[in-house]
């Protein structure tokens, strides 16, 4: 129960309940926090149980008061607006929308800490999105792209237009082409069909499973194909046009390194290679959308050229698209 009189945010546990742990019910008082954001926020010290900074696995029980010591930031239910990006419009029409990410950004955060992403230039560019699509920290968001992959992110305007974006996604329905540079000379085209999972030594990275792999114990595994076909070859780097379909996080990093030809820039999965030939991120690009319109089923193709710092990577290297 939210005490309204105070000016410091405070709720008070419900007479009768007892050993309600602390993360949960900060959950039930802020609902638009995440268990991982709650976490980060009482480790913060942003609740107080009396004159006591709280832990997650303390208990509560009713009468006591919860107090609010953090920054404010946690407390916003959706992307705080900011207008102030360079972000493109690559299409538009009264059901969706198809924006340029820059690389550096992410497509969304989980909290009001998070001002930088291309949720927080919707929410100020497009207000009535907020309330589309799964949550409010992704109005509208069809597809994600890594914070340092640039390209084409597709969004519904409306969530007749989402649940029908959706839909042809997990279908396989909506095509994704990227460009990417990889070290080594790849096949001149191949499919990388390999199931992910979450990387059992690093839960910020995925894991192409393997025969051997795929026999251990794992709560959770997605089926991923990636198409390539080499486009170019220079100096030891191979230029790929990549498609994939319904797009598990990670794929295409994750897929070329198994296959043996990480991507240049690549932080994650570079197989130890250091030179990322003047890029500060890995080089990959969503460079085109293919999919049916919500409304009418007419086909839509959306395009982005290669960003500026890439080209200059291609043209070190005498490689054309």
């Amino acid at each position: 129960m939210k005490n309204e009189s105070s000016t410091e945010p405070s709720w008070t546990v419900p007479a009768g309940e007892a050993s309600v742990r602390l993360d949960a019910f900060v959950r039930r008082c802020l609902p638009h926090l995440s268990e991982r954001e709650a976490h980060r926020a009482i480790g913060e010290g942003a609740f107080w149980i009396d004159d006591r900074r709280g832990k997650k696995g303390d208990r509560l029980a009713g009468g006591d008061i919860l107090r609010f010591r953090g920054a404010r930031d946690w407390l916003a239910p959706a992307p705080p607006p900011r207008s102030d990006f360079a972000v493109t419009i690559r299409y538009e029409d009264e059901s969706v929308l198809a924006l340029d990410k820059p690389a550096g950004m992410a497509t969304h955060g989980f909290s009001g800490r998070e001002t930088g992403s291309l949720a927080n230039f919707l929410a100020a560019a497009r207000p009535a999105l907020r309330n589309v699509g799964r949550s409010r920290w992704e109005p509208g968001l069809v597809n994600r792209l890594d914070r340092g992959t640039s390209g084409l992110v597709l969004v519904a305007k409306d969530q007749d237009a989402f649940e029908d974006l959706r839909s042809q996604s997990r279908r396989g329905l909506i095509k994704k082409k990227y460009w990417a540079l990889v070290w080594g000379k790849t096949e001149e085209d191949g499919v990388i069909d390999v199931p992910l999972a979450h990387d059992l030594r690093d839960r910020k990275k995925m894991a192409a499973l393997a025969e051997a792999k795929r026999r251990e114990r794992r709560s959770k595994s997605w089926r991923a194909a990636t198409r390539f076909r080499r486009c170019a070859f220079s100096q030891g780097l191979s230029l790929l046009e990549v498609e994939i379909e319904r797009g598990v996080t990670h794929q295409i990093r994750v897929h070329l390194q198994a296959a043996g030809h990480p991507l240049v820039g690549d932080p994650l999965y570079g197989a130890g290679r250091t030179d990322a030939l003047g890029l500060e991120r890995q080089f990959l690009h969503a460079a085109g959308l293919e999919f049916r319109h919500p409304k009418d089923g007419r086909k839509i193709v959306v395009k982005s050229p290669l960003p500026e710092d890439l080209k200059q990577v291609l043209e070190r290297f005498k490689i054309e698209i």
